[in-house]
């Protein structure tokens, strides 16, 4: 690319600029009013209850007001059965091991075991009474046969104790000691005066125990947010407040505050391998600790892994590499982290007179959470816009089975009197009208507008950020020569000048993205083919298509940035931010990516702090506040959420001070072109950073 010139008009971001990319524009509009309208569309025809409530095998609803079941009391679902809580609304028991199985609407689980030979044989009535509640609605004559209620699938053969998960009756497998149980019993009557082991039934059950296990620790992990929830917002507090006052800081103490967290990652790293050495150490000769991880497995109770010498082990050695990795870096890039620092500095002082840029993340944290519950929604209701489908299922030889049916007239058609054991079961949801026909098509449409608008917002902010920061760059006089409000002016000026040179930027990106997650797609579709040649190719597609993402995350934020300060459009503007960073590569590489490098270090640092200090407090090892903290089932359920919590919040301060860089640094390399540091053409860069910069041999070649 041909170097920028010496232009006496040039103050900095431009503002007498026109409307660029504007056919993106238009596209982008459209797009929106088309998006409202697949939302509207699929609101009108979606049912979300289909995703929470049970239905019975007429696709009717259990328990849910405008049906035939409203009345029913709790409910449950079956073969196994269902339940739901208070307000019960009823779920489902299945009475019959065929495909699918029927499904009524019952009260409650079954809480013993029973056959309904058995309960037809009890001398007692209440046991027949008991039993009617879990056959279908029509079972009226109790003094029919046992062989043709089983015949006709009017009630189960058998039931037993159930345990209510989702408004639906699962086995109540449990392990006590080793030992197998079903509703506390390990054997059953199975009907013909046998006892069975219920280890007969696991079998079949296995898919529920995992759903029950499954449910148990999603139980414990809500207990434990109940009785933490509290601590944890403290927590992210702090390490909100450790943020704040850290970017204050190095408003004013730039030098020494990036050395000191140097010095204290290095430290936290240090102590972090010394405890795990203490723990290693301290589990030397205990039963059981020397269990290798592969032997144990996948346990549910993480704690179980804190009691293996291997585990500790594994942590010593991973916080070892990145230990001797930092200081690898930091040794070589001893005299660039002096060079960068300068650049903080003077990033330090351009956010000092534009503190607002402090709080804009908030508005594109609410943008983005717009766009992300607008998709989850319209998804939602998008999977559940299918009509209940009917076909015809029987046990013999039938020309109609598998066709579909209509329950309403069934009885009266001639399938009866040709098959007459078929009957009209629900199957499935679906459609076969022509939206239900374009209805993938729809929600491919809903992914690749969320990747795009959320997108085209991360763009709005970084674009509005780098207008606020070339403004103070670009200033002669800083902060006199800068506009009254650059923040709400680099706003003003990217929504009414550059939407559609955004939209651009965002499409490309949204594109890939999609190839990105379709690719996904398909390797989770082909994991169990045996086509190797397939598996490498969707790998390769899979490593380009990340890099590629990566790069243009890279020319997107440099373009936004030339944007923002020439009002180019797209194209114009990521050419010319590709070649002045190509003709300024070796400063790319000693300045921009080494202040990468130290702001990672400072999210690092915060994390590290706030991380061990959830820890200590979790596990009651702070002696002031040890009978504060409180009991829980699985303390790195707070540890883990205070952590990745503590990281997003240092992310997004950091982010602008990233944003603020990136900038001033091509706004420092343009200046290097266009300026020689003469009265006649001054640099805009203040003295503090002309002065390293150019001892620190960056100046430009004569």
């Amino acid at each position: 690319g041909t170097p920028q010139k010496y232009d006496p008009t040039f103050k900095g971001p431009i503002y007498d600029r026109g409307c660029t990319d504007i056919i993106c524009c238009v596209l982008l509009v459209i797009a929106i009013v088309g998006y409202v309208v697949v939302g509207i569309v699929a609101w009108t025809h979606g049912d979300p209850r289909k995703v929470i409530y049970p239905t019975d095998s007429r696709g009717q609803f259990c328990g849910q007001q405008g049906t035939p079941n409203e009345y029913v009391r709790p409910a449950a679902r079956a073969r196994l059965g269902c339940h739901s809580g208070k307000g019960f609304t009823p779920p489902c028991v299945a009475s019959s091991v065929s495909s699918p199985p029927i499904q009524i609407c019952v009260s409650k689980c079954p809480d013993r075991y029973l056959t309904y030979l058995s309960a037809h044989s009890s001398r007692t009535p209440a046991e027949l009474e008991y039993y009617r509640q879990f056959c279908v609605p029509e079972f009226k004559n109790l003094q029919k046969p046992p062989i043709e209620v089983l015949k006709d699938k009017e009630c189960p053969a058998m039931i037993m104790p159930s345990t209510p998960l989702a408004r639906r009756c699962f086995p109540a497998i449990q392990a006590k000691k080793g030992v197998i149980m079903v509703g506390n019993e390990t054997t059953y009557d199975d009907g013909h005066g046998h006892r069975r082991n219920v280890t007969e039934l696991l079998e079949g059950a296995k898919k529920a125990n995992v759903v029950l296990e499954t449910r148990q620790l999603a139980m414990k992990i809500f207990e434990d947010y109940t009785v933490s929830w509290y601590w944890i917002i403290i927590g992210l507090v702090i390490a909100m407040l450790a943020s704040l006052i850290f970017i204050i800081l190095l408003r004013f103490l730039a030098g020494i505050m990036v050395w000191v967290m140097i010095v204290m990652v290095i430290l936290v790293l240090g102590y972090g391998i010394f405890h795990c050495y203490m723990e290693y150490a301290k589990l030397k000769g205990e039963a059981g600790s020397d269990v290798s991880l592969t032997d144990l497995g996948f346990q549910t109770d993480l704690r179980v892994y804190l009691h293996l010498r291997q585990t500790w082990l594994a942590f010593m050695i991973i916080l070892c590499i990145v230990e001797v990795v930092i200081i690898l870096l930091l040794v070589f890039l001893r005299k660039r982290i002096l060079i960068a620092i300068a650049l903080i500095k003077e990033a330090s002082r351009a956010i000092g007179h534009i503190m607002s840029s402090l709080l804009f993340p908030l508005c594109t944290f609410f943008l983005l959470c717009l766009c992300i519950a607008y998709w989850a929604s319209t998804a939602v209701f998008l999977s559940t816009s299918n009509e209940a489908v009917y076909k015809v299922f029987n046990e013999t030889a039938c020309q109609f089975s598998g066709q579909t049916c209509k329950p309403e007239t069934f009885n009266t058609s001639n399938v009866t009197k040709l098959c007459p054991d078929a009957q009209c079961l629900f199957a499935f949801y679906g459609g076969e009208t022509a939206y239900h026909k374009y209805l993938i098509a729809f929600q491919f449409f809903n992914i690749f507008m969320f990747f795009w608008l959320a997108n085209f917002v991360i763009a709005l902010g970084q674009v509005t950020l780098a207008g606020a920061f070339a403004s103070y760059y670009w200033a002669f006089k800083k902060p006199d020569d800068m506009p009254a409000f650059p923040l709400f002016s680099a706003f003003g000026r990217a929504l009414r000048y550059h939407t559609g040179s955004l939209a651009f930027g965002s499409l490309i990106l949204a594109i890939v993205q999609v190839i990105r997650v379709t690719l996904e797609y398909l390797d989770h579709r082909l994991k169990a083919a045996e086509n190797r040649f397939a598996k490498f190719l969707l790998g390769c597609l899979k490593c380009c298509f990340w890099c590629l993402e990566k790069f243009i995350k890279f020319l997107n934020r440099n373009a936004y940035i030339m944007i923002a300060i020439y009002g180019t459009n797209f194209c114009a503007s990521a050419r010319n931010a590709f070649f002045l960073l190509m003709r300024n590569i070796i400063r790319v590489a000693v300045l921009d990516k080494v202040t990468d490098f130290l702001f990672f270090l400072g999210k690092l640092l915060i994390v590290g702090s706030v991380g061990i200090l959830a820890f200590f407090f979790f596990t009651h090892r702070i002696k002031l506040v040890q009978d504060t903290a409180p009991s829980l089932n699985y303390y790195w359920v707070p540890i883990l959420t205070v952590i990745v919590g503590s990281y997003l919040i240092a992310h997004g301060f950091f982010s602008v001070y990233g944003m603020c860089v990136d900038t001033l640094f091509l706004c420092f390399c343009e200046d290097l072109e266009r300026n020689d540091g003469s009265p006649e053409r001054p640099y805009y860069m203040s003295p503090e950073l002309s002065e390293i910069l150019l001892k620190g041999n960056l100046e430009p070649s004569k």
